[in-house]
């Protein structure tokens, strides 16, 4: 063992109770996860991720493995962790560079998005086998940071989980799960929680399974980190469904299905990629590639050109089957780039919503195996409820009135399949 592995510090990952593995991180940035025998072994073990399930291609070998990487940690696990302006934030409290991601597990591991926990292992308390099979390195003490909150920040759009409680929003302490997840306002884009309110409604409104939302004051927002904030009054909050009755309920993001970083969550893979997935692998699959189907053409008809891998995920409700999630941050993008009018990812080998009509969603269709029959009713329905209410319904909603008027001239530009006018 060399002197920069020496050290190690050691983190037990569980999942509803139930030993998953422990990660180990070193001193020289290596991380590795090493699963436990008796979760590889039992064929009804909670699913950690859909590449570990009993029915997906090599899960076995995937398990037996230690998975190593230096410095950020395995995708399934590095995409639990915030992006942006908020893994600044907590890199920045840590005092840590944003890439050493083991730190930043172990400080945020109580409340990840789903129910994996991330507990610190006591130096007396780790296995000796496992550091016996890594050279016996030295165990030490993780120390969590004082004062972690004071470190000031100006996000481009700040996102916290939060605990409701008699009208009020407190930040999740450690331990506490929260049930709410609070966006401030964006200190680059104006009225960033108004207009996702809005396109989260008029999703809701076409038939999407869509969470409780509620657009909150800021003054009943307690306990934030001290961040810089616009002169704006509203957060946009979103009631978790990866918590359910004060507990957790599993869930991953398509960055983790597909063993992707955040980085190349807009690259990486095509809308018809994902819908094989949820296809061959959803306890519902029929109910599931709808539901998909008609959220890409809702996100086409919105202008959301921010629908990337991260933005789709899977629940775990029985702790075993996966299933599509309800939607999450569908947001008029178009409001705030000038002249977008591209998707996050490829459908039918195009970006470009000014040439999408039902043609390019059938060829999506047989890419992904569903039959076109199956699909093409329920995205006619969506149409025809859009074309019927949304610009009644936008008059009443919160967005900018500027925004509202982006939105209805991406309504005129869209092909003639999908035109709302």
């Amino acid at each position: 063992m060399s002197g920069a592995r020496a050290e190690a510090r050691v983190l037990k990952l569980t999942l509803h109770d139930e030993l998953v593995g422990y990660l180990t991180g070193f001193g020289n940035g290596q991380n590795i996860l090493v699963f436990d025998q008796a979760y590889r072994s039992n064929p009804a073990r909670p699913t950690f991720s859909l590449v570990t399930h009993p029915n997906f291609p090599n899960a076995g070998k995937l398990l037996a493995e230690p998975w190593v990487k230096k410095q950020r940690l395995h995708p399934v696990l590095s995409n639990l962790l915030p992006e942006g302006a908020l893994k600044e934030f907590v890199a920045g409290s840590l005092k840590i560079h944003p890439d050493n991601e083991f730190p930043m597990f172990a400080w945020l591991g109580e409340d990840l998005p789903g129910a994996i926990v991330a507990q610190v292992v006591e130096p007396d308390d780790i296995p000796a086998e496992l550091l016996g099979a890594f050279g016996s390195p030295r165990p030490v003490r993780f120390k969590r940071p004082s004062g972690a909150r004071k470190f000031s920040l100006a996000g481009v759009q700040m996102k916290f989980s939060m605990k409701a409680k008699d009208g009020r929003f407190n930040l999740a302490s450690p331990g506490e799960l929260g049930d709410w997840i609070i966006k401030t306002p964006s200190t680059t884009h104006r009225y960033v929680p108004q207009n996702e309110f809005t396109a989260m409604s008029l999703a809701r409104s076409v038939g999407i399974d869509v969470p409780e939302i509620r657009l909150v004051e800021l003054d009943d927002l307690e306990s934030l980190p001290d961040i810089s904030l616009p002169a704006e009054t509203q957060a946009f909050a979103i009631r978790r469904f990866d918590r359910e009755g004060g507990n957790r309920v599993h869930m991953e993001d398509f960055a983790q299905i597909l063993v992707k970083y955040p980085h190349e969550k807009y690259g990486a893979a095509n809308y018809e990629q994902i819908g094989k997935v949820i296809y061959a692998y959803s306890g519902d699959p029929l109910r599931d590639i709808q539901e998909y189907a008609k959220r890409l053409l809702v996100n086409i008809l919105l202008g959301n050109g921010d629908a990337h891998l991260k933005n789709w995920s899977m629940l775990y409700k029985d702790r075993f089957t996966p299933g599509l999630s309800p939607a999450y941050d569908i947001v008029t993008t178009c409001a705030y780039i000038e002249d977008e009018h591209e998707t996050a990812l490829n459908l039918a080998k195009t970006k470009s919503w000014r040439v999408i009509d039902y043609a390019h969603f059938e060829r999506w269709a047989k890419q992904v195996g569903v039959p076109w029959r199956a699909v093409r009713p329920q995205l006619a329905d969506v149409l025809d409820r859009a074309r019927a209410t949304w610009r009644d319904q936008l008059k009443d909603l919160p967005m900018h009135d500027p925004h509202k008027r982006v939105l209805t001239r991406h309504w005129a530009s869209l092909t003639e399949d999908f035109r709302i006018s």
